[in-house]
């Protein structure tokens, strides 16, 4: 190398303008990806993200009955992001700013045709994998009574909350969600500790996310203990609109307005 050319910089963090460009860029990836291939990944997604609520039960479960118990399982629930995250694969929330970046450099109807296209395959996608999970957990007798039970049990305080409170707490989920996707590009081989951290203060908060909540909602629904509509409305339909605040509007904006003079 020349003494010239610039060195680069051992473990420099990636700019602020850096990071927009790398989630730009596979915002515009993904929203064009054939449809097929959003569907499977975002189904593979919704089947993987189960496991938050599968995980939690097991920890709740084996752990004694105590003060700690709760916020020791809570770190259950971040099992299913790290699977999902790691593994490339689409998430409804995680598309709140991957997807919405590219729209704000860019908005025109192909963008919006685009964003409304990635959003609906990829949300029904989610929706449809954690039913598939719900049903072989429950139906099928993937879980013994007593997993079973504990599942259903860390699931029930999704009942808990009325529709504006579930609203309510869908903002922050939404937002700690799209902290995380902008954090990764500066982990740096520390990415399980930024989504474990992001998705643990979601568990502990008591904080509405739509997708693992739709797993919680499909076990309690096949237990009998909450209707269809009842789960599809009270539950996950705030949730949704919580989330997409929490991640478009409040986190997204923001981050692009901390760099909208500085990129082309």
């Amino acid at each position: 190398m020349s003494d010239t050319q610039p060195r680069p910089i051992p473990n420099a963090r990636v700019s602020a303008r850096a990071i927009y460009q790398t989630i730009r860029r596979d915002g515009e990836e993904e929203m064009a990806r054939p449809m097929g291939s959003l569907w499977w990944s975002g189904v593979a997604a919704g089947i993987a993200i189960s496991t938050s609520v599968i995980a939690e039960g097991l920890l709740h479960t084996s752990l004694p009955d105590s003060p700690w118990r709760e916020p020791l399982a809570a770190f259950g629930y971040c099992v299913g992001f790290v699977l999902v995250v790691l593994g490339r694969m689409q998430l409804f929330t995680e598309n709140t700013i991957t997807a919405v970046l590219p729209l704000m450099a860019r908005t025109n109807r192909e963008s919006l045709i685009c964003i409304a296209r990635l959003w609906s395959v990829v949300f029904i996608a989610n929706m449809f994998g954690t039913l598939v999970a719900a049903t072989f957990t429950d139906v099928v007798g993937f879980a013994t009574p007593t997993q079973l039970a504990a599942f259903q049990e860390v699931s029930r305080p999704l009942l808990d909350k009325d529709w504006l409170e579930t609203l309510l707490h869908g903002i922050p989920a939404g937002f700690f969600v799209a902290a995380m996707v902008w954090m990764l590009p500066n982990a740096r081989g520390s990415e399980i500790g930024v989504i474990v951290i992001a998705t643990y203060v979601i568990a502990i908060g008591g904080f509405a996310h739509v997708v693992v909540g739709s797993m919680e909602a499909f076990l309690l629904m096949l237990a009998g203990e909450v209707a269809i509509i009842d789960a599809l409305w009270g539950c996950l339909v705030p949730a949704l609109i919580g989330n997409v605040l929490g991640g478009t509007v409040l986190f997204s904006l923001l981050a692009y307005g901390q760099v909208r003079l500085e990129i082309d």
